[in-house]
């Protein structure tokens, strides 16, 4: 078997921009050139997709980079397709770096007979042949046990953490993390923690599904510049109606900090049109020309830190080290001044 040189990188459509970004920061570590496998992926008359991987991977190191995002079904085939094609031509390892996670929300049974597609698409997953899975902010922390494989879940809380000091003066004084409902009151509790800032919680309760019927605040937000904290912004009608809350009650301003932007139907329009001063997403999800220029949205870049947990991968050292702003300060010097 051949020695293994450099990773090797290949990437579906969904995160191409992503993958780029991130063979050029690991060339910049590396100080060797690394770029992206050449492959053709394309689809017939019929939609079915096909791959074709033009160089050799025979016992090498690879690394699918590939979000299952809108279209998610067309992203998870591509994924699937490209693993089998890479096994297939015998590649020693398989990773799918997976930024975004789509069915991630289907994660358990709501009512009698629904599924839990998470777990469906775990199976199939582990199914190709794919042997570790890197993603990032999962929707829910025992996704990683529907695997039979390591999976590594990166946290944007440190990105969000370097990029609040950078733009806020005082956070521990000024700035409020809030909660947008009480199941995401431990990821809000981590952020917090990371810049010293006080906790508040907007309780939610739903009536139909994508509807919030009541919002309520839990603590006193007065004077303070509020950041509200999730993993996924859709439709954007919880944050929008958070926003407006929190403004009544007297919050000097909102921002909000989500890793996945889905973006999906009026969301980009409900933003520019909220009471929020800014919206911060990560690329996790590249972003549509709308979202892009938007005025009151900014796109955090994830090439930094994937590119480093995938070289930790690589070389087997400890992925968890990114999980502390400290680790991450260097890896994004002059990555968030904008």
């Amino acid at each position: 078997m051949p020695a293994v040189q450099e990773p090797k990188l290949i990437s579906g459509n969904s995160s191409m921009p992503l993958a780029k970004a991130a063979a050029r920061r690991m060339s910049m570590y590396r100080g060797v050139p690394v770029g992206l496998v050449d492959a053709r992926i394309e689809r017939f008359n019929d939609q079915e997709i096909f791959v074709e991987v033009f160089e050799n991977v025979r016992g090498e190191d690879m690394f699918i980079i590939q979000s299952t995002s809108n279209p998610a079904n067309d992203n998870l085939m591509e994924l699937l397709i490209i693993a089998d094609t890479l096994r297939r031509s015998s590649a020693r390892r398989i990773t799918a770096v997976i930024p975004y996670f789509g069915y991630a929300r289907q994660d358990r049974r709501t009512k009698a007979r629904t599924p839990i597609s998470a777990k469906l698409v775990a199976n199939m997953i582990v199914g190709t042949g794919i042997e570790r899975v890197l993603t990032m902010d999962l929707h829910s922390a025992q996704i990683q046990g529907f695997f039979d494989i390591p999976v590594d879940n990166l946290y944007a809380a440190p990105i969000f953490a370097l990029d609040i000091l950078t733009h806020f003066k005082n956070p521990s004084e000024e700035v409020m993390i809030v909660s947008p409902d009480v199941g995401g009151v431990s990821r809000a509790r981590e952020l917090a923690r990371r810049i010293n800032a006080p906790l508040s919680i907007v309780d939610k309760r739903r009536g139909l599904p994508g509807e919030v019927a009541e919002m309520t605040v839990i603590g006193d937000v007065k004077g303070k510049k509020c950041i509200i904290v999730d993993d996924i912004c859709d439709t954007a009608g919880t944050l929008c109606k958070a926003s407006e809350l929190l403004i009544g009650h007297g919050a000097e301003e909102v921002h909000s900090y989500i890793t996945h932007g889905v973006m999906s139907g009026p969301a980009v329009d409900r933003i520019s049109n909220s009471a929020m001063k800014s919206l911060v997403l990560t690329d996790t999800i590249t972003p549509t020309k709308h979202v892009a220029d938007a005025k009151n949205i900014r796109v955090l870049p994830t090439a930094p830190i994937f590119s480093q947990a995938i070289l930790n991968i690589w070389n087997g050292t400890s992925v968890s080290s990114l999980f502390e702003t400290s680790t991450l300060e260097p890896i994004y010097e002059g990555q968030l001044l904008f």
